[in-house]
């Protein structure tokens, strides 16, 4: 079956304490290969840099160090997400930082007009990416070795933040909500990283609960279960290590949840992992060393988000600066290119409620450095 079909008809599954059913090889799907876009050839690029298909439009809506209606951009904008606000939007970013770290928001109305823009979380260290929340809250996550979640309010202040230790204490990454199961699953982005969920005692209420890790038998697809990790404070054994049996993944980064799936990336080897939550296996969505014919078009996978229609949208770390979009036909293109910034990275992909507006930043725009991040929008006919 193709990749994605599925998610048309999707079956309601209840999470598994144990392995689940194991695919044969036959019967799992090949990972995406080199394809046309269904939006067709990128166009040169626009004034401000991005090269698009044709029909698409970009414009920056902050840049670090300037006032955007009234707020200071923050320096490094990654991990993002849109929530609804009537009938406009917010989007929020984290700041990858060291000192200062946290995450800011900008609020739109109807018609995409900034109206205004304030700081949600202060204090934190290395905000990277995180994960919005089925009751609107934003999990901002600490990629330092024995980093925190923070919850945060989209709608502000920053003092309404709440540190979330429950969920472990490792080098966090991004996060996704599971309303079926009522989890949150978790990246981990070290080279022997691990995929967690966490189990909320009371679903809404992040405070307390079970910290657990996924179990394999290892390889790149195959049947899966959970197992909880002893001592989510991960001290004095980091929580990756502490449960025999849990499966490494070579540097997690972005998820995305959608219908009983869960996709996420692993820079260390280039790969989109897939995680059929309902039928208990895993397998491989994307993988550049097995991309034929020609050349990988998506190399650095970092944050992934997805659109109403099926897509996936990857950004890149590095690489040529590209959004590639992987089809429920299993075809990997280039959606778009950022020129001009060879050293920086794509961050924070995230669509509007309608799917006709993607936000994402470049994290150190032109200048190669923190302080010089730009924060776009890119208007379009998506396919929804």
């Amino acid at each position: 079956m193709r990749r994605r079909n599925f998610l048309r008809a999707a079956t309601i599954g209840v999470g598994v304490a144990a392995f689940g059913n194991t695919l044969t090889p036959s019967a799992m799907a090949a990972p995406a290969q080199n394809g046309p876009s269904p939006y067709g050839p990128l166009q040169p690029a626009d004034g401000n840099g991005i090269r698009l298909p044709d029909g698409f439009t970009s414009r920056v809506i902050a840049r670090s160090g300037e006032r955007v209606a009234g707020y200071t951009w923050h320096e490094a904008p990654d991990g993002g997400a849109v929530f609804a606000d009537g009938s406009g939007w917010i989007y929020v970013s984290n700041s990858e930082v060291y000192f200062g770290g946290g995450a800011g928001a900008v609020r739109f109305d109807a018609s995409g007009n900034i109206t205004g823009a304030y700081r949600i979380l202060n204090g934190t260290r290395v905000n990277c990416a995180g994960g919005a929340m089925p009751w609107n809250t934003w999990l901002s996550c600490e990629e330092i070795d024995r980093g925190y979640v923070y919850e945060t309010d989209p709608w502000g202040p920053a003092s309404a933040a709440v540190r979330r230790p429950a969920m472990g204490r490792f080098k966090h990454e991004a996060a996704a909500a599971d309303p079926v199961r009522k989890v949150v699953y978790m990246t981990e982005d070290v080279s022997d990283g691990r995929f967690y969920r966490f189990i909320p005692d009371t679903w809404g209420d992040l405070s307390a609960g079970t910290l657990q890790v996924l179990v394999a038998d290892g390889g790149t697809s195959g049947g899966f279960g959970w197992a909880t990790v002893p001592d989510p404070d991960g001290s004095p054994t980091a929580t990756r290590h502490q449960v025999p049996g849990s499966k490494s993944f070579d540097g997690g980064e972005g998820l995305h949840y959608a219908n009983d799936t869960a996709w996420f990336t692993t820079k260390g080897d280039n790969r989109v992992w897939q995680l059929d939550l309902a039928g208990g296996t895993y397998e491989l969505a994307y993988d550049d060393s097995l991309v034929d014919p020609g050349s990988p078009p998506l190399s650095g996978v970092d944050n992934v988000t997805g659109s109403g229609f099926g897509d996936l949208y990857v950004a890149e770390d590095g690489g040529n600066m590209e959004i590639c979009v992987i089809t429920p036909d299993d075809i990997v293109a280039p959606f778009l290119r950022v020129t001009g910034q060879g050293s920086s990275e794509i961050t924070g992909p995230a669509f509007t409620p309608a799917g006709d507006r993607l936000y994402f930043s470049s994290q150190r725009g032109t200048s190669g450095s923190s302080s010089g991040g730009i924060t776009y929008e890119v208007t379009g006919p998506f396919r929804t």
